[in-house]
């Protein structure tokens, strides 16, 4: 399951270099946890969840972002911003990766997921 989720980030990695992005850190780790991606999106910190599945089992990527997830990613976002002694517009992104058996990936990417 590690190996699925090391996959999808570094896909999402991947894929926000090309939209332009500028990563600034993986695996942002704190006593609260982890934010998998920390870029930015001209002079916007964006904070980045990203969900890996290789099936709809257990629904779309996406919608394993829960309430009590978001919220989680907002302690540590702050964590984070408080660290730096700067403030900077913020946003938090979804990056919802489809790994398909035919090897074929589906990347759904939701700018603005949810309200800071």
């Amino acid at each position: 399951m590690k190996a699925l989720g090391n996959k999808g980030e570094d896909l999402a990695v991947k894929f926000l270099k090309q939209k332009g992005y500028v990563i600034i850190m993986r695996n942002y780790k704190t006593h609260v946890g982890e934010i998998d991606i920390i870029a930015k999106d001209g002079n916007t910190i964006v904070f980045v969840e990203v969900k890996t599945r290789t099936d709809a089992t257990f629904g779309y990527p996406f919608e394993s972002v829960t309430k009590r997830k978001r919220e989680k990613l907002k302690k540590l976002a702050l964590l984070y911003l408080k660290r730096q002694g700067k403030e900077f517009p913020v946003r938090f992104d979804v990056l919802s990766i489809f790994y398909m058996d035919s090897g074929k990936k589906e990347i759904e990417h939701i700018k603005d997921a949810f309200e800071v």
